[in-house]
């Protein structure tokens, strides 16, 4: 009962925050939705131990939504996935409630070359606190911790904690027009 009554929250979330979504119909047309769902069910599975069927629903989903979500990471209540494609969320990375995910967002691990040398069970995913806002092409990589409340900005790469309420940005680019009129003044 408890599964059903998020895929319902989950469902809501989306016609709340995404502006392009007029009623719950097109909701359920919304690219990321099943993949945020499937997950929610394959999660169930793999904490039962049926790992295979849980990996083999969310290989499905990503071959339609282009999310790929681990079974085994842990997403909180109302995260809203905006777009979604390309995002990559690994298996020991944590995301909290309200928690706003942008396209080509990436919580993952450092590499293998690190990763097998972590113990059994070590967390080697980022968690993401509360109400969190991770822009387009955020990268998020390793066992670091991002503060409730913080913005992770488009194109920013984290591989330290971000504490809360916190803007982690990437460097603006700057256009030759500027530079030009920045050697003019």
């Amino acid at each position: 009962m408890e599964l059903v009554r998020m895929l319902a929250e989950d469902l809501r979330t989306v016609v709340e925050r995404d502006p392009s979504v007029r009623h719950r119909g097109e909701a359920f047309l919304h690219p990321a939705l099943p993949a945020v769902w499937t997950h929610r069910v394959a999660h169930l599975l793999h904490n039962r131990g049926l790992r295979l069927t849980a990996r083999f629903l969310m290989v499905l989903v990503r071959a339609f939504t282009g999310v790929e979500i681990h079974p085994g990471a842990v997403l909180g209540r109302r995260v809203f996935v905006d777009h979604g494609a390309a995002v990559v969320i690994g298996e020991t990375a944590r995301v909290g409630d309200d928690v706003t995910i942008y396209h080509q967002v990436t919580l993952g691990a450092v590499g293998w070359w690190r990763d097998n040398k972590r113990a059994d069970g070590e967390r080697r995913h980022p968690v993401i606190g509360a109400r969190v806002v991770l822009g387009t092409n955020a990268t998020v990589l390793g066992p670091v911790t991002v503060g409730d409340d913080a913005v992770i900005g488009a194109q920013a790469l984290v591989v330290d904690d971000v504490p809360a309420r916190a803007l982690a940005l990437a460097p603006a680019a700057v256009t030759q027009a500027t530079q030009l009129r920045r050697k003019a003044s």
